[in-house]
């Protein structure tokens, strides 16, 4: 499918505010929805929740669907479209606010909220390709294994009234002798990658990392695998084809604004051209 120009004056929008984009940056908010609706005709969703949200797309009829949010409400969206199978037929469009922009951003979103409300209006639909693994998951921008380990806050620190109580029986019970104990650091990952099943590395060879990103249209993705370097630097690998297979011993990964895992085999296909978004001309 070829690119569309859109019309601000014929289209009607969808604007389905993400609570999150609401609670982060309010005033971004408000200024997007005055540059929306002072260039199209637009009915304005302020959802509660996931299930609220899905309610909202579902219901859009022939409006177009305009996301306020970050990149978690941008896959959220491709996610309950592709799982609805009407994600062929939709064009998207999305203006970044909240806390996690860099997939919309490295798709062309602009960064701006005033910039990214006017290519909504003035902007053209370019199809993207996106991955799809067995599992009926989606990634847009990138995946990358093993995936970086999540910040744990400490429990006290999330709950004060646990740490006054942690305080006022330190005052009564004599401390014990800490015991040394060694920063857990994780291993070296050990992937076998298949790329259109040809092997690209196999369990043999440790790994520091590998990522995989869609194209932008060619229906193939591009693969790069970073051995581990032991002494002089590993060169990396790169491939590209239509299927990548990565199998291991639990591994994790992050799929665009998310980690999922752990498995032991994942294989991702590409849908060429699969997403319409809406881009700057």
């Amino acid at each position: 499918m070829a690119e569309v120009a859109t019309s601000a004056t014929s289209d009607q929008l969808l604007v389905v505010i993400d609570p999150v984009a609401r609670q982060t940056d309010g005033e971004s908010v408000r200024i997007v929805k005055d540059v929306l609706s002072a260039g199209a005709a637009t009915k304005v969703c302020l959802p509660d929740g996931p299930e609220e949200f899905a309610r909202a797309l579902a219901r859009r009829g022939s409006r177009r669907p305009v996301v306020v949010g970050d990149d978690r409400a941008l896959m959220r969206t491709v996610v309950l479209l592709h799982r609805q199978r009407e994600l062929a037929g939709c064009v998207l469009s999305v203006v970044p606010v909240g806390p996690v922009l860099g997939v919309a951003h490295a798709l062309g979103v602009p960064s701006g909220a005033v910039a990214a409300a006017r290519a909504v209006l003035e902007g053209a639909e370019r199809r993207l390709d996106m991955l799809v693994d067995d599992s009926d998951g989606v990634v847009l921008g990138a995946l990358r294994i093993p995936a970086p380990a999540a910040r744990v806050e400490p429990l006290e620190a999330a709950r004060p009234w646990l740490r006054t109580c942690q305080s006022l029986v330190r005052t009564l019970v004599p401390p014990r002798p800490a015991r040394e104990t060694a920063p857990a650091v994780p291993g070296p990952a050990r992937l076998r990658v298949e790329v259109d099943g040809e092997t690209l590395v196999d369990l043999d060879q440790p790994l520091e990392a590998v990522s995989v990103t869609p194209g932008s249209g060619g229906g193939l993705a591009a693969v790069e695998v970073r051995p581990l370097s032991v002494g002089a630097e590993a060169s990396p690998l790169f491939a590209t084809g239509r299927t990548v297979t990565v199998t291991g011993a639990d591994f994790r990964y992050r799929a665009d604004a998310g980690v999922a895992g752990p498995v032991r085999r994942r294989t991702w296909t590409v849908r060429e051209r699969a997403v319409g978004l809406v881009l700057p001309s």
